[in-house]
């Protein structure tokens, strides 16, 4: 479990179709630690100089942007949430839902605006004021429409590779957990009525 706090930005030292590895890590870690790379949980399998070697799986080629990686691309990294540590972001499992492309990013002030696609089958998850994490980074929803838009600070910009995204590499997306639990438990109560427009009108809420 993680929290979408970039603890460190990594250089990726060289990949191949089996393996990643990574340098520069600046936190403490260990053969076996779960380390977020760009969101994705990965295993340490081994170690190099100021940084871990992981194993990558085929299911995990395909459906995160790890593949698209090449040596001297910075990944964001993350160590695994410890008991009694503080949770400043949300709760970020590392199990990437799909994969988005930054439309555009325009600088507002002293914050920068990106817009982003979303595969249509995570659009339902999506909420404003709610929160994504883009390449592992814990994000809050300014706005969605057919894809999502934040609003990142300086100090996230700058301390993550958001600040190097661009069309040509698709970011690493996944949802707010709680949301998906949501949806499985009304999938799995067919004796409740179904939450609907209808539903939540008669209620009050729309």
């Amino acid at each position: 479990m993680f929290t979408g706090l970039i603890r460190s930005l990594g250089i990726v030292h060289s990949i191949n179709d089996r393996q990643l590895e990574v340098a520069y890590v600046n936190f403490p870690f260990a053969v076996g630690d779960s380390i977020a790379v760009n969101g994705v949980c990965l295993t340490v399998s081994y170690l190099i100089k100021d940084g871990f070697g992981a194993d990558v799986s085929p299911e995990t080629w395909r459906r995160t942007n790890l593949g698209y990686l090449k040596p001297g691309n910075r990944v964001n990294l993350e160590p695994s949430l410890a008991v009694g540590e503080k949770i400043g972001g949300h709760f970020v499992t590392g199990h990437v839902d799909g994969l988005g492309v930054l439309r555009s990013l325009t600088l507002q002030g002293n914050s920068w605006w990106l817009d982003f696609t979303v595969p249509p089958h995570l659009q339902k998850y999506l909420a404003e004021k709610g929160s994504i994490a883009v390449n592992g980074v814990s994000l809050t929803i300014a706005t969605c429409n057919d894809g999502f838009q934040v609003s990142v600070i300086p100090h996230t910009f700058y301390n993550t590779n958001l600040q190097h995204v661009n069309s040509n590499v698709p970011v690493n997306l996944e949802v707010d957990i709680l949301a998906k639990y949501v949806e499985s438990l009304l999938r799995f109560h067919p004796s409740e009525p179904p939450i609907t427009s209808e539903f939540l009108q008669e209620h009050g809420y729309l």
